[in-house]
């Protein structure tokens, strides 16, 4: 059930070119579920009307903390990135719907693939199939090494290789590309990046693969009330990536 509150702004530091790193804490946190959801975060009080979307990247239940990473470019990004801790941030949340990791198997090879700003919420996931017992394969795509982020972070959960495309850092060339170069032996796959990588992975390992791909995409209200964030099914239907999604079974939406 979505809330909303005014969480304690704990921490905020910048982690790579327009890349922030968020930590709040409050109540909300024990109403978030599962990995892939996100919040809308309201910016500012001025001209700034609609809340900003944005994917839970860490929930830690004990200290009722959740980290938020964000890409600061807009008008409401850049507000946001000024707020010092001890300040109250506005959060509408949680919202949409997850991976439903509880279909993984606990003895299963999960690769998964973050590309860019697709890269945080595949940390909350790798935390809990790594917990489960899984071998988790985390492959982070960027543009370049600059760009790079969380690295060492999920080398604490998984198995990590970077892909750049520029190839200043790790692999040359786009997440894909890095996978069928080491062939790695895997029963899962979950991706979140831009549609380019998601509809590369659904083209490869569709029918191959069990998976869930977790879309990013221009929202409005966030709730489903709008529809302006629809996506395409495999049957011709159509749904809200804010509220049947973001997260979708790889085998049934259409890419």
């Amino acid at each position: 059930m979505r809330k909303q509150e005014k969480m304690l702004l704990i921490s905020q530091q910048k982690i790579a070119p327009d890349i922030y790193e968020l930590v709040l804490k409050g109540d909300l946190v024990g109403t978030m579920l599962q990995a892939g959801q996100f919040v809308n975060i309201k910016t500012g009080d001025s001209g700034l009307i609609l809340r900003r979307p944005i994917s839970i990247c860490n929930i830690d239940y004990e200290k009722s903390e959740l980290t938020l990473i964000y890409r600061a470019t807009g008008a409401g990004t850049k507000v946001l990135s000024e707020k010092k801790s001890g300040e109250y941030v506005d959060i509408l949340g949680p919202l949409g719907t997850g991976f439903e990791l509880s279909k993984v198997e606990a003895d299963k090879t999960v690769v998964l693939v973050g590309g860019g700003i697709g890269v945080p919420p595949m940390y909350e996931a790798a935390k809990r199939l790594s917990a489960c017992g899984n071998k988790v394969i985390a492959i982070l795509g960027f543009a370049s090494r600059e760009d790079v982020f969380y690295e060492e972070k999920f080398k604490e959960l998984a198995d990590v290789y970077v892909a750049t495309m520029d190839g200043s850092y790790g692999f040359k060339g786009n997440v894909v590309q890095l996978i069928q170069a080491e062939d790695f032996d895997f029963d899962w796959i979950l991706g979140c990046g831009p549609h380019v990588m998601l509809s590369s992975l659904a083209t490869e390992y569709r029918g191959s693969k069990n998976g869930f791909l977790s879309f990013e995409e221009r929202m409005a209200c966030g709730i489903g009330a709008c529809y302006a964030c629809i996506c395409e099914m495999a049957d011709g239907s159509r749904t809200r990536v804010c509220k049947e999604g973001p997260v979708y079974d790889m085998s049934e939406v259409k890419v």
